[in-house]
């Protein structure tokens, strides 16, 4: 028990210049200085603790909520805090001085006791502290003192910095005798003092970590131990995992250019060296990979293609049987015929249609009929539209040089191949932005307007009010490319909830469930124009495409697909927000709930390699966006967000021991740029 005439005084002030009010943060719904002093009081006298703080208007508050609390105060000079506290010491008539900090909540009032009963042991000793010593992490810091130590620090200094903070000429000077108390650990902590917000979540942190309340600093050094240790385990797990898939894309890259045909799947943009490559079944959500591992796929979902899940039964029974009646022939399918009829009916604005098989042939046969149309060349877009030469071109402008097309879906896209006299046709604009929008379309003749009515946000309407106003005014065509938002918010385009009409709308991906077909529908002066311009191809014709997303689309209506993708991902949109603010990881969501999408402040490209790496572990496939299926249930959607979760407690842990992310991943970060891939 500390003896009646020494006494515990606590630091405190408003006025930190890193983070002013800190003390009146929350921690487990009070404040931080209140959570402090319940702890003290615990195993030591309330007559025996005193806050110190400055006298004047700006810690006014702080001393009228000591007075309201009946907790004892002491007010002095703001700047000179050694003669705040010997003017302290002097009015408590303290023999001992116990110093505690108000930014270290964690401060055990069990190590105060066995500090204490040490010190008073001790004879000619005047400080003695566990600070600046191995084993403590900063934020549990005690030190000790005599009025004697106190008085004469006063007496022989005048040195602005020792004024300022007590104890450092104590520590120094050769005229007092000192002690340290040490702990033979040389284990790494982190900071655990409060001069920042991370420092303050990382504390909380560890609270909600903590089995207990009335925790020691034993409890929370070895639940530190503990953490680390937990993130730091199943390194190797992902070492055979996928070892034949690797062995046969390094075959693939050397006989295959690019390695494959769809950038998307390119491992290497996942998780080099460890991302599954080839597929033996997939039905659901499920994917048997050339490992015979059974993954859960929360990423891509066919990048988009399999809006119903993997190998549904309806869409491929009629496939199946289609097949076995024969799939071209000399003659066109009737099945064309009936999708064509069967889109048109619930898209009263439009009159005619043109199937092709990928949204790169749908986009390029899209531009061809709208300069057909309008007698221009010149595009304006925004978004991204395949892979095709007119949109390219962008990258051969005079301006920005070949970064104009970085900010529309990836960096680095290069131009070879593309006819330098395609310069200066296509000309992007960025999302939401109706200066550089009007500046292109008022100096270029521009015949064509085409984009994606939204990619990472919800439609930005005012914006696409303005984009279809300017454009019917000047006669422009205006195509929406909804080839990956189609069918995941509307039974439709998500266009159809704006009340937005363009001249020409595109799907693909999802109307198909997995099979190729692409639509491109529009009002009829101008789908006519494909009479005056040849666009042809064989494949086109081929009857599978055309049952399947007859059933597709039957299929989506009866579930009423959209709406629960939409439900579903408005729930994991909700679950990332919560968890991100749950960890204090600064991330933000974003995208339509059919495609829900996360974004990392900084370092993004590192996390989210890390996210697929730790998710891998567990055999699901993530990254920072989900194509949300029918497929994706409920009880696997519980299952993918427990596994989510403990992948972002270990973040929190990496970000709380203020170590790198690359530290943690077994290879090199994912590829994001074009020109980085093999």
């Amino acid at each position: 028990m500390i003896k009646k005439n020494d006494f515990i005084f606590i630091q405190a002030r408003l006025t930190s210049k890193r983070y002013p009010r800190k003390i009146f943060e929350k921690i487990n719904d009070q404040s931080m200085i209140f959570f402090l002093y319940k702890r003290l009081i615990k195993v030591i006298s309330e007559k025996n603790i005193v806050f110190v703080i400055p006298k004047n208007k700006k810690n006014e508050e702080l001393y009228q909520f000591f007075k309201k609390n009946n907790i004892l105060c002491f007010r002095g000079s703001e700047n000179n805090v050694l003669k705040r506290f010997y003017e302290a010491a002097l009015y408590f008539k303290a023999n001992n001085i116990i110093r505690v900090t108000s930014d270290c909540p964690l401060t055990d009032p069990n190590l105060i006791k066995t500090m204490y009963k040490k010190f008073i042991k001790f004879k000619k000793v005047d400080y003695y502290s566990n600070t600046h010593q191995q084993g403590f992490p900063d934020g549990f810091d005690v030190e000790m003192f005599n009025i004697k130590g106190l008085a004469l620090s006063l007496k022989l200094t005048k040195n602005k910095y020792h004024l300022e903070h007590v104890t450092t000429f104590l520590r120094k000077s050769k005229k007092l005798n000192k002690k340290s108390f040490k702990l033979k650990d040389n284990f790494i902590y982190p900071k655990l003092s409060v001069d920042t917000k991370k420092d303050l979540n990382r504390i909380k942190f560890i609270i909600k970590n903590l089995d207990k309340d009335n925790f020691s600093y034993k409890d929370i050094l070895n639940k530190l131990k503990f953490l680390k240790k937990q993130f730091l385990s199943n390194k190797n797990i992902l070492k055979n995992k996928t070892k034949k898939s690797q062995i046969l894309w390094n075959v693939a890259k050397k006989k295959i250019a690019g390695g494959n045909m769809l950038l998307s799947k390119n491992p290497d943009r996942h998780l080099p060296n460890f991302w599954p490559v080839y597929f033996k079944s997939a039905k659901g959500n499920l994917i048997k990979d050339y490992d015979n591992n059974i993954f859960q796929d929360f990423y891509l979902m066919g990048v988009g293609t399999n809006i119903l899940g993997y190998s549904n039964n309806v869409v491929d029974r009629a496939v199946k049987k289609s097949i076995n009646s024969g799939n071209i022939s000399s003659l066109n399918s009737y099945e064309e015929l009936k999708l064509a009829e069967y889109l048109l009916d619930f898209h009263k604005e439009f009159e005619m249609v043109k199937f092709t098989k990928t949204g790169g042939e749908a986009n390029a046969l899209a531009v061809r009929l709208a300069r057909a149309y309008s007698g221009k060349d010149k595009i304006a877009f925004c978004g991204y539209h395949g892979w095709h030469d007119w949109y390219l071109a962008a990258n051969i402008n005079n301006f920005n040089s070949k970064k104009n097309l970085d900010n529309h879906l990836m960096k680095g896209l290069e131009t070879k191949g593309v006819p330098r006299n395609l310069k200066n046709t296509s000309f992007p604009f960025n999302y939401s932005d109706k200066e550089s929008f009007n500046n292109i379309i008022k100096n270029h003749d521009i015949g064509t307007v085409k984009m994606e009515v939204c990619r990472s946000s919800m439609p930005d309407i005012e914006f696409l009010r303005h984009v279809r106003r300017e454009t019917k005014k000047r006669n422009i065509i205006l195509i929406f490319d909804e080839c990956t938002t189609g069918f995941r918010h509307e039974f439709g385009g998500i266009y159809k909830s704006t009340g937005i009409k363009p001249d020409i709308v595109l799907y693909g991906k999802a109307i198909g469930n997995g099979y190729p077909i692409t639509c491109v529908m529009g009002k009829k002066d101008i789908m006519k124009c494909s009479d005056r311009s040849f666009i042809s191809s064989t494949f086109w014709s081929d009857r599978v495409g055309y049952v399947a997303a007859q059933k597709t689309l039957e299929e989506m209506y009866k579930n009423k697909s959209w709406r629960k993708i939409k439900q579903n991902g408005i729930f994991i949109q909700n679950q990332w927000k919560k968890l991100f603010d749950y960890f204090d990881i600064s991330c933000s969501v974003k995208g339509i709930p059919g495609l829900p999408i996360f974004k990392f402040s900084h370092n993004h490209n590192l996390f989210r390699t890390y996210i697929s790496q730790e998710m891998l572990k567990n055999n699901i496939l993530a990254g920072d966006k989900i194509y949300i299926s029918l497929s994706h249930d409920k009880e696997k959607i519980l299952k993918y967000l427990y596994e989510f979760t403990k992948v972002l407690k270990k973040i929190s842990l990496i970000d709380m021991y203020d170590e790198k992310i690359n530290k943690y991943l077994l290879t090199s970060a994912a590829k994001k740029d074009f020109g980085r891939l093999n």
